[in-house]
């Protein structure tokens, strides 16, 4: 109940800031559209708990945004997008010293163990976004916030764990059944918020350099009482730029 009332918080939020252009504001019908692309960290917040470290994976796709209104000095849109991008989880394997764990077999301490699941989504944003600053030429500053899902669309492993094989020193964590799982459920959703800039300049477009979080509310494992893990969910950060540039525009001599 408590992720059904934050997605219809999200969803009024949404609806009120395209609604508002109908209502006050300096009219907007201003369409854009282009590539965005960048950098994912990303961890799965495991419980019981599983020690990682951040997993590193690109990030990009279709960016579409439409522009409703001025009001005073902010700038409302919306904002969707398409995008492929590679998350997962990489394991901090240690012993209770903190040390890194090897087999017997490796005397020179050459490969310590590692375990590393990358996840390949589509994921789809919908963010309701507010600027301020310039449109047309200049910088403009904004935040953005919404609902996101996300399908996944395949799973690879990198892992030199072998099975039943003695190491030097036990690990710290006991942890180990989501090292043979496969993804239960493929079907994500979640809350996005992010802050940047934007440069626009007149024939050219606008070039966008943004971060944003990622708080997913689904599980990419079975969560009920008979399950292994009572939550599996997934953590990222963004770091993204975006070149969009105009289909449609409002036209007005006095939009800077």
């Amino acid at each position: 109940m408590r992720m059904v009332r934050v997605l219809t918080v999200l969803l009024a939020f949404h609806l009120s800031a395209v609604t508002a252009s109908a209502q006050v504001g300096e009219y907007r019908t201003d369409f854009a559209m282009g590539v965005t692309a960048g950098y994912l960290s990303s961890k799965v917040a495991f419980v019981p708990e599983v020690p990682q470290n951040r997993l590193g994976g690109v990030i990009g796709g279709l960016a579409f945004r439409y522009t409703c209104e001025k009001y005073f000095s902010s700038i409302c849109a919306v904002v969707a997008e398409v995008n492929i991008a590679q998350t997962g989880w990489k394991e901090d394997i240690r012993d209770i010293d903190g040390n890194q764990v090897y087999y017997e077999s490796d005397k020179q301490h050459s490969n310590p163990l590692q375990y590393e699941r990358r996840l390949t989504y589509l994921q789809m944003p919908f963010l309701a976004r507010m600027g301020w600053g310039r449109e047309r030429r200049g910088l403009q500053g904004f935040i953005q916030l919404g609902p996101q899902i996300g399908v996944c669309l395949g799973e690879s492993t990198k892992s030199n764990i072998v099975k039943d094989a003695e190491t030097e020193t036990l690990r710290s964590s006991v942890i180990v059944a989501q090292d043979s799982m496969a993804i239960q459920r493929k079907f994500d959703y979640g809350i996005v918020v992010g802050a940047g800039i934007e440069l626009s300049m007149p024939k050219v477009g606008h070039f966008i350099l943004e971060g944003r979080y990622y708080y997913g509310l689904g599980d990419i494992f079975d969560n009920s009482k008979s399950d292994f893990f009572g939550r599996s969910n997934f953590g990222q950060i963004v770091v993204k730029a975006t070149y969009l540039f105009d289909i449609i525009r409002t036209k007005n001599d006095k939009i800077k």
